[in-house]
C-alpha cells in the first residue's frame, strides 16, 4: 500500500505547477484541490475501460487534476483498481507523491468482483451472508447497507483496490436510499452508527475525513421521503465524534438541469432560517463536491445559445457546463466522468480559464428565469 495520504503542503506545491491554470485550485478539506474532478462511474466492466481509464487518470494527474473520485461498486471495484494501478505507476516513476493527490470513494452498495457471478445470489451468500459480514435484515432493497460492520469490511476492500494505506475522502453513498424501507427515528439511529464507525477509522488513519455522498437527498423538499437534512447530519456526526468531527463534505448533482443545491431553499440553516444547501454547507464549515456535472454526457450539446454569452472564449457546451458548474460559489470541485484522454484535455481547457464572475452567473440565472 501507498503510505501517506493528502496534505495541506504537497497539494499546494502540487498546485503551484500549474501556472498555466487560473483560478483551478481552491482549498477544501485543509487541502488544495482541483476545480475539475475525474469521475470513472460510467463504462463497460471490462480490460478495454480499465486501459482507457488508465491514460485518462495518468493525463488528468499530469495536467492539474489532483483529485480523483470512485466507489467500490463502480465497474464492479474495477474503477478503484485502475486508479490504484496508475498512482502506484506514477508514483513509482516520481510522476507525482501520493500526498499530492487527493482520492474519494465510497460505500453503501453492494458490488461484485469484476463482472456479475454466474450466479450473484450464491457468490453473495458465500462471500458476505456466510461470514457475517452481513445479514439479510440489513439489505435494503436487497442492494444497500450501512452497517458498522459492512462499512468496516468496504473501507478495507476499497483500500486495498486503490492500494491506499489512507483514503483521503470516504463517502456514505446514497444514504437516503435508506429511507425507503425504514422510518426517520431509526435512519438516524443507523447514520448516528455508520458515522461513529468512520471516526474510529479516520482515528486509525484508514481515510480522512467522510461525507455523504447522495443523489436526491439535499436536492427535494423536506417533506419528500428521501430529504437529508444537513445540519441534523451535521448533529449526528458531532453526537459521534464531538465538534471536532470529521464529517467535512457531501457530494450531491450540480448542473444546467439540476441546480437545487443553489435554487431550492430546502435546508434549515444552524441560525434557523430556510436556505439552500451550499448555504447549509457553507455555514457548517462542509465542502460541497458536485457530481454528475455533465448529466452524464446529456449537456455536452445542444444548449441555449445564451451560454455562449455567459461563457465566453471557450470551444463547446461541454465546456460551458462544466464552467457553470465549477463558477458557482459554493461548489468546491466539479466532477466530470473522463474516461477517456479526450475528456481530459478537454475539461483541462475548462481549467485553462479562469471562473466566469459572480455577476454574469446570476444574469444567467434571470435569463432561465
Amino acid at each position: 500500500m501507498l503510505k501517506g495520504h493528502a496534505t495541506a503542503q504537497a497539494t499546494a506545491a502540487y498546485a503551484s505547477r500549474f501556472a498555466d491554470l487560473p483560478g483551478n485550485f481552491r482549498k477544501m478539506i485543509g487541502v488544495t484541490v482541483s476545480s475539475i474532478g475525474l469521475g470513472t462511474y460510467l463504462g463497460e466492466p471490462d480490460s478495454a475501460t480499465d486501459a482507457a481509464y488508465a491514460d485518462a487518470i495518468r493525463l488528468a494527474l499530469a495536467g492539474g487534476i489532483n483529485l480523483l473520485d470512485t466507489a467500490v461498486n463502480y465497474r464492479f471495484q474495477r474503477s478503484e483498481r485502475t486508479i490504484g494501478a496508475v498512482l502506484q505507476e506514477m508514483v513509482k516513476r516520481g510522476d507525482i507523491r501520493r500526498d499530492e493527490a487527493v482520492i474519494a470513494t465510497k460505500g453503501g452498495y453492494i458490488t461484485f468482483d469484476g463482472a456479475v457471478p454466474p450466479d450473484p445470489r450464491r457468490w453473495f451468500e458465500e462471500r458476505f451472508i456466510r461470514t457475517g459480514i452481513v445479514a439479510s435484515s440489513d439489505l435494503v432493497e436487497g442492494s444497500h447497507c450501512l452497517t458498522p460492520r459492512w462499512l468496516a469490511a468496504m473501507i478495507e476492500m476499497s483500500r486495498a483496490n486503490l492500494g491506499l494505506e489512507t483514503i483521503d475522502i470516504y463517502y456514505l453513498h446514497n444514504p437516503e436510499a435508506q429511507l425507503a424501507a425504514i422510518g426517520r427515528d431509526e435512519f438516524r439511529r443507523r447514520i448516528r452508527a455508520a458515522f461513529e464507525l468512520l471516526e474510529a477509522k479516520a482515528a486509525e488513519g484508514q481515510i480522512g475525513v467522510y461525507g455523504a455522498a447522495t443523489w436526491n437527498g439535499f436536492r427535494v423538499a423536506p417533506e419528500d421521503r428521501s430529504y437529508l437534512s444537513l445540519t441534523e447530519m451535521a448533529a449526528l456526526a458531532e453526537e459521534a465524534g464531538g465538534k471536532d468531527h470529521r464529517f467535512r463534505v457531501i457530494q450531491m448533482p450540480y448542473n444546467l438541469a439540476m441546480a437545487e443545491a443553489f435554487t431550492a431553499r430546502n435546508q434549515r440553516l444552524p441560525d434557523g432560517a430556510m436556505g439552500n444547501t451550499l448555504a447549509a454547507a457553507d455555514a457548517l464549515g462542509i465542502a460541497v463536491c458536485a457530481s454528475a456535472s455533465l448529466l452524464q454526457g446529456r449537456l455536452t450539446r445542444g444548449l441555449p445559445p445564451l451560454l455562449n454569452d455567459a461563457f465566453d472564449g471557450l470551444e463547446s457546451d461541454a465546456q460551458r457546463a462544466l464552467q457553470f458548474v465549477r463558477s458557482t460559489p459554493g461548489i468546491s470541485v466539479a466532477l466530470a466522468g473522463m474516461s477517456s484522454t479526450a475528456h481530459v484535455a478537454d475539461n483541462l481547457g475548462v481549467a485553462r480559464r479562469p471562473p466566469a464572475p459572480f455577476d454574469r452567473l446570476m444574469r444567467l440565472f434571470k435569463k432561465v428565469a
